[in-house]
Order: structure tokens, then C-alpha cells, then sequence
């Protein structure tokens, strides 16, 4: 396994979770199916209540603005409100939402949702995060180092902190400093990273990238970040061209921090 050196004006890493710090096998077979499963038992439980009721808003808002752009979606819209009929308002909702998650939608509205059952089902012991093993071990050296970690990732900041909070290897939400998801923008797009940069306080060739995907590293590549694809086992392979480009990492443990104070 060799050592990748990291820029010695590194002061921030960011990580992806996804196939970055956690399994894609987890997100794939246990937290969307638990959606799938579990949504209509958990909007009857919980219709009434303010939350939910922003989380359905936010839903007929995107799905107002997807007829607007003329994208395929559910025949009916999203609506809460018009409803006597709460079972046939919850069907509209379910369909949505089953209709984001085939077309894989990173929509801000769908996120919330997902969050707020994740956390339900996190707090009840229902489910517990995955993390590589050499995850934890390298942000705690990492932050001995004086170096700053961030999250960014397509889930939303609650989904981020639940999994960490409430992972198979403890409460690892405090080994992070902040967390960033699509609020700040798309993760394909390299204004994104020059927003999180700004948020920060450093400079865009201050901050290491971690992720699996090669659009978002080639985003933040884009917007001045140093970059390297993660790849873990399940994760998409990687062409010969992107390779070659990029620098891969398997682990954690081959990031080398000389020179960093």
C-alpha cells in the first residue's frame, strides 16, 4: 500500500461518505430500502405533526418546480393540503418520493425526509452507521495535526450526523468540525467547493478531496481543490484515463501529512 503525500499547505480535509468513509453497500441495502419500506407507515404516524408537514411542503414545491421544467414525475402533485382524503394524500406523497429515489434525485426535499425517518430509526437502535476501520484512526491523526475535517455529502447535515453519531464503532460525530450537503450546491458543480472554501475561512489549494466519484473530483479539482478518488470495494470502476489523472487511494492510512504542522 503506498504513501500518497499530502500538499504541505493542507489545512482542511473534506470527505464524501458514500464510498469514501462508509460501504455503498450500506447506504444501497439498508438506508434507501428502509425508505421504501418503512414511508408510508412512518407519513401515517407522523401527518399531523409540524415537521412532517414541512417535509411534505417542501415536496409539492419541488415536484411544482419539476412540472415547470417539464420533468417526467408522478401524474399528481404533491399536496397536503386539498386533501380530505389523508390515505390518498399519503399515496401521492409515497409516489413522489418512490419516484425520486428510482431516478436517483438529490433533491433537497427529498433528503430532509429521509433524514427525519433515518433519525427515527437511528434514535430507536434500528439502524447503526458503518465506517471503515481506517477511517476514525486517520481523522484523529489527522486533527492531533492541527488540520481541520469536514463532511460533504449528497445526504443531508442530519443524515451525515446520524450515521456518525450513531455508527457501529460509537459516537464519531465529534471528530468532525462541520458538515455540508446540496444546500451549498450540487457536488458535480466546482462553485460548490468554492462556496464551501469561502464558508471555511481557507483557500480552495488548501483542502484535500476525498470521494469515489470522478465528476465531483473533477469539480472540486476545477475549483482549485487537491483531490483523490477513494476506491473501496463496490465502488465504480475506474477508466484507465482517470487513473491515470487521478490520485487513488484504497485507504486512509496511505495519506502521508509531511511537512504539515
Amino acid at each position: 500500500m503506498a504513501a500518497v503525500a499530502v500538499a504541505e499547505n493542507t489545512r482542511v480535509f473534506l470527505l464524501d461518505i458514500e464510498g469514501t468513509t462508509t460501504p455503498i453497500t450500506f447506504v444501497k441495502d439498508i438506508l434507501f430500502p428502509f425508505i421504501r419500506e418503512n414511508l408510508e407507515e412512518y407519513l401515517s404516524a407522523h401527518w399531523e405533526e409540524d415537521e412532517c408537514k414541512q417535509d411534505v411542503h417542501l415536496l409539492k414545491k419541488q415536484a411544482e418546480e419539476d412540472v415547470r421544467q417539464n420533468k417526467a414525475g408522478p401524474v399528481h402533485a404533491v399536496d397536503q393540503t386539498v386533501h380530505t382524503d389523508e390515505e390518498k394524500a399519503i399515496r401521492e406523497v409515497v409516489d413522489s418520493v418512490v419516484w425520486q429515489m428510482d431516478a436517483d434525485r438529490k433533491s433537497t426535499a427529498l433528503k430532509q425526509l429521509q433524514g427525519h425517518m433515518w433519525r427515527a430509526a437511528y434514535t430507536a437502535g434500528k439502524i447503526k452507521g458503518e465506517v471503515y476501520q481506517d477511517v476514525a484512526p486517520a481523522v484523529r491523526r489527522w486533527r492531533h495535526r492541527g488540520l481541520k475535517v469536514f463532511i460533504y455529502s449528497s445526504g443531508s447535515v442530519e443524515a451525515q450526523k446520524l450515521l456518525f453519531r450513531y455508527s457501529v464503532q460509537g459516537n464519531l460525530l465529534d471528530l468532525f468540525d462541520g458538515h455540508f450537503d446540496t444546500n451549498i450546491g450540487a457536488k458535480v458543480d466546482s462553485k460548490s467547493y468554492e462556496n464551501i472554501a469561502e464558508r471555511i475561512g481557507c483557500q480552495p489549494e488548501e483542502i484535500m478531496f476525498l470521494t469515489d466519484i470522478t465528476r465531483e473530483a473533477k469539480a472540486a479539482e476545477d475549483a482549485g481543490l487537491n483531490v483523490a478518488v477513494v476506491v473501496r470495494p463496490g465502488n465504480m470502476e475506474l477508466t484507465e484515463e482517470e487513473r491515470k489523472h487521478y490520485t487513488i487511494v484504497t485507504s486512509f492510512n496511505q495519506l502521508e501529512l509531511s511537512g504539515n504542522i
